[in-house]
């Protein structure tokens, strides 16, 4: 018993320093922490943005700031839905719900994790106005001792007033006023219950839940929240059900304006806060990477164009920064259409030297289970070089180069592009840009900045640098994956500059430094829905894109509107450079290869041109070393031709060549019988020589032998003609070609 006694005494003492080293530690921490009721009000300080040279950008969302909301102008069921969702013991608590954080310690301890929380509407005040970093156990003692002091400050009501006055809702909303007037075009007074179940349920991840972004998440959370508040009785079976089938909105209530730059800058903020684990709040410095002038340009030359939506954005290729953006729809997800080729299908075939610039495609009438697509033009074009194929967009080629390399294979490629593809959109239609929700521009844009960057991905960005209360809390360290080889991207960057020159995008052939570019048109059968051109240099990836958010049809495809919007952004960009914008880097592993045009053209094969082949007749194209054809033609250094047909009959021998036989040779015909061997013939080519000098009672035999220059190509032996009445043929043509008829 002693030492039982001896052990709990032991253990009491141990219990009491811990508590006292614990609260020491505590005191230490909290010492200079102190509520300071003015940042509980948002101010015009609040989010301070500056664009790459560090000078400061108007924030054309700041009036909201100032914008508060009184709780007494909010429905009832909008307090009702935050109360529910985020804090439903918060009129009975004193700052902390005990009950909350015993169930979370659990479930966390169960599932061995941290993904549940605790947070009463006073703690979340408290970390959106004090203490928006990073999650620390420092954090954490101040935000319990500033709670206290908050609690203990203010009533319940003006808490909740001012936690509805600053909570970030996404997409630059600080606070209901402007999340009201952002997604649904009200003053939070008009709020319904449906309206009130989606803010309610953006709080927990605005970028996750944002009807705009995620519809489909959005549409979980709201009925999540409906079913809460039915639960809790605070609203009937038949309000939830109504507020459950209301449409989500569509699209922002807000002007153009609000959707450049700055929408894209918070949105992904919001991306970051979820990701790095602080809070948006606080006083923000956000440095990005606008240039000002360039917005300014790229909004004027955006301007140009009122027939629909649009978006037009520029991204660094070096930094891997958006230094500009103008959009009438924000972060909008459409289908691609022919943009998609070249990473699904052209790229990742040539990474696997499964084609070169130069293979021939059959363009032909396919079908594939009932998959059976058409060109843009409505025709077939036959053979067609993989390079043709990519600058003239052709549709059939790509989608047969798809099912040949694997859709899966092609999808793995989008992937390690940032661009997933889900399970419902694996089918040969992908080829086209055929796909359930398709890609942002500014995803699209990244993708092809792989190109310009030797095969290495790097997301784009327009955040820098962030830091609250002047802490550096984020940097953007861009994290760099090869997705092809330098010579897979120089290769397709080849392709895609000749698609400026005779392609698709030849609307940039004026602009006087290279420049690679690609053009795509999706919609139906009943007209375009979407149209985009991108381009890319050495130092900048420029995209376009123009269709209507609600999806209706545009007059207009990538090569016609979007590719003259793509050439005033490119002829700005190089009149802004000090140096001249340099040529995209060529690696050491490539080769410039002359190829044998007869070859390509008769058999469609490649061949390496013959030595001796007149410029006419071959043509350069580029390999990867390792994939340059090994055979060489011969056709010129060893004439070879088809076999001509010969006739006899009426006495006369008729001899006919092949139409593909070369206008080059020189042709020399000759006859041999057991006495005689005359050459009948020595020029060039002739379509049909005609032998009348026949004597009765002979056996002839007929030679054909091509000749280029110098060179003797293989004699060509003739059947057997014999002018003898009613006697056979000799046993075979050699035995007169052999008759030494002179000894005789």
């Amino acid at each position: 018993m002693k030492l039982i006694r001896k052990l709990l005494w032991l253990i009491f003492l141990i219990l009491i320093v811990f508590g006292a080293v614990a609260f020491g530690y505590y005191i230490a921490v909290t010492k200079n922490t102190a509520l300071d009721s003015e940042k509980l009000l948002l101010s015009d300080k609040a989010v301070v943005l500056y664009d790459t040279q560090g000078e400061q950008i108007e924030n054309v969302s700041v009036s909201a700031f100032r914008q508060t909301v009184r709780l007494s102008e909010v429905p009832k069921t909008t307090k009702l839905a935050f109360i529910d969702v985020e804090d439903k013991r918060f009129y009975t608590h004193s700052g902390f719900d005990t009950k909350r954080l015993i169930k979370a310690a659990y479930n966390n301890l169960k599932t061995r994790s941290f993904k549940e929380g605790a947070s009463t509407i006073s703690q979340q005040l408290i970390k959106n106005t004090h203490l928006s970093q990073k999650k620390t156990l420092k954090r954490k003692l101040r935000e319990w001792k500033l709670t206290r002091e908050l609690e203990r400050a203010y009533s319940k009501d003006e808490i909740l007033e001012k936690y509805l006055n600053v909570i970030y809702f996404g997409h630059n909303c600080f606070g209901l006023n402007s999340a009201a007037r952002f997604y649904f075009g009200k003053d939070p007074k008009e709020l319904d219950l449906a309206d009130s179940a989606i803010l309610a349920g953006l709080v927990k991840s605005p970028n996750n839940y944002s009807p705009f972004k995620n519809p489909t998440n959005c549409q979980k959370r709201k009925e999540s929240v409906l079913n809460i508040m039915y639960k809790n009785g605070d609203i009937t079976q038949t309000e939830k059900r109504a507020a459950i089938e209301k449409p989500l909105p569509k699209s922002p209530y807000v002007s153009e304006r609000d959707l450049g730059y700055l929408h894209f800058v918070f949105d992904e903020l919001t991306v970051l806060a979820e990701t790095h684990g602080f809070t948006v709040g606080g006083n923000m410095e956000i440095k990005t990477y606008l240039d000002k002038k360039l917005q300014s340009q790229l909004q004027s030359i955006a301007q140009s164009y009122t027939q629909s939506d649009k978006t037009l954005t520029v991204l660094d290729a070096h930094t891997h920064g958006f230094k500009a953006c103008v959009s009438t729809v924000g972060a909008i997800k459409r289908l691609p259409g022919s943009i998609l080729k070249p990473l699904l299908v052209y790229a990742p075939a040539l990474e696997k030297d499964f084609i070169s610039p130069a293979t021939p495609i059959l363009d032909e009438k396919i079908n594939y289970g009932g998959y059976s697509p058409n060109n843009f033009d409505g025709k077939f074009h036959g053979y067609v070089s993989a390079r043709e194929c990519v600058a003239k967009s052709l549709n059939v080629p790509a989608v047969k180069l798809l099912e040949s390399i694997g859709i899966q294979t092609g999808a793995k490629y989008l992937e390690k592009l940032g661009l997933p593809v889900e399970k419902d959109d694996l089918s040969l239609a992908l080829a086209l840009g055929g796909m359930k929700n398709g890609y942002t521009l500014q995803d699209l844009i990244s993708a092809y900045s792989a190109f310009t960057n030797g095969g290495q991905f790097t997301s784009g960005a327009f955040i820098e640098q962030i830091k609250i209360d002047g802490n550096v809390i984020y940097t953007h360290k861009p994290k760099t994956a090869r997705v092809f080889s330098e010579e897979t991207s120089y290769l397709i960057t080849d392709m895609l500059k000749t698609a400026t020159k005779t392609g698709t995008a030849k609307k940039l052939r004026s602009l006087p430094f290279e420049i690679a570019a690609k053009t795509g048109t999706a919609g139906t059968g009943k007209g375009n829905t979407d149209a985009y051109a991108l381009s890319y240099t050495s130092r900048d990836c420029v995209g376009v894109w123009l269709g209507n958010a609600a999806g209706g049809f545009i007059d207009s495809t990538g090569g016609g509107t979007p590719c003259n919007l793509l050439l005033q952004i490119n002829e700005y960009l190089s009149e802004s450079y000090t140096e001249k914008i340099e040529n995209f880097k060529k690696p050491k592993n490539i080769a410039s290869v002359p190829l044998d045009k007869i070859s390509y053209y008769d058999t469609h094969t490649l061949t390496l041109a013959d030595d001796l082949s007149p410029s006419d007749y071959r043509f350069t194209e580029i390999f990867k070393k390792q994939a340059v054809p090994k055979q060489k033609s011969e056709f010129f250094s060893n004439p070879t031709i088809i076999s001509p047909d010969l006739c006899y009959q009426n006495g006369k021998v008729v001899i006919s060549f092949n139409e593909k036989s070369s206008p080059l040779y020189t042709y020399k015909i000759e006859r041999y019988d057991y006495a005689t061997h005359n050459t009948l013939y020595c020029g060039k080519f002739i379509g049909e020589f005609t032998d009348e000098n026949l004597t009765a009672n002979k056996n002839y035999v007929y030679t054909v032998t091509p000749i280029y220059g110098d060179r003797i190509g293989k004699q060509i032996v003739l059947p057997t003609v014999s002018t003898k009445a009613g006697e056979s043929l000799p046993a075979s043509d050699q035995e007169i070609l052999e008759k030494k008829w002179w000894e005789e």
